[in-house]
């Protein structure tokens, strides 16, 4: 059985595992339909750069798709993470701690910008131009919003469901493992 730590410590990465995977829907059946990415030991030649409408596309779907959310949120989580720890240890330098990390910000924030390019970047090598068209005139629908709007709260929603549903299937599994082991003998 997991202490609550334990479920404490897995769940951020649970649900960043299901945020991917709603995020990015068939991506690993597409994956496996398309050919891996060329070496970068083999060179460049190996792939066309993207034109500048496709990476421009890409970079529309990032945003559109929710995706650069996920990017941007770890800059104050970070800034959180570092002030929390410096000032339990160190409270008189709350102050001057805060001033460093508003003054640190903005170029932080940018590099919040270069994972956006990168997640782009990686999108002009995995989908057309036409398909980043079609995905980003999804997203930038109606239902695309809708969709994009409701992920935080579905997701939260399906970790508990999930939680709930882990579970279940330990309990039954060991149940069914118990009875199976001593009907040969064995007791645990």
């Amino acid at each position: 059985m997991r202490t609550s730590f334990e479920n404490r410590r897995s769940r951020p990465a649970l649900r960043l595992v299901l945020a991917l995977a709603l995020l990015l829907p068939g991506a690993l059946a597409a994956s496996a339909q398309q050919p891996a990415p060329p070496n970068p030991a083999q060179g460049a030649a190996a792939q066309p750069a993207p034109s500048p409408a496709q990476l421009a596309l890409a970079r529309r779907l990032v945003v559109a798709s929710g995706m650069s959310r996920s990017f941007i949120v770890v800059i104050p989580q970070f800034m959180d993470q570092i002030a929390t720890s410096l000032t339990q240890t160190r409270p008189e330098l709350i102050r001057d701690l805060n001033a460093v990390l508003t003054d640190l910000k903005p170029e932080f924030d940018k590099q919040a910008d270069e994972m956006i390019d990168l997640a782009a970047d990686i999108y002009t090598k995995r989908m057309s131009e036409q398909d980043l068209k079609a995905a980003v005139s999804f997203f930038e629908s109606a239902a695309g919003k809708q969709y994009v709007d409701t992920q935080p709260a579905f997701l939260s929603d399906v970790v508990a469901s999930m939680q709930a549903w882990q579970g279940k299937i330990s309990t039954n599994m060991m149940t069914r493992v118990r009875a199976a082991m001593k009907a040969k003998g064995h007791e645990i």
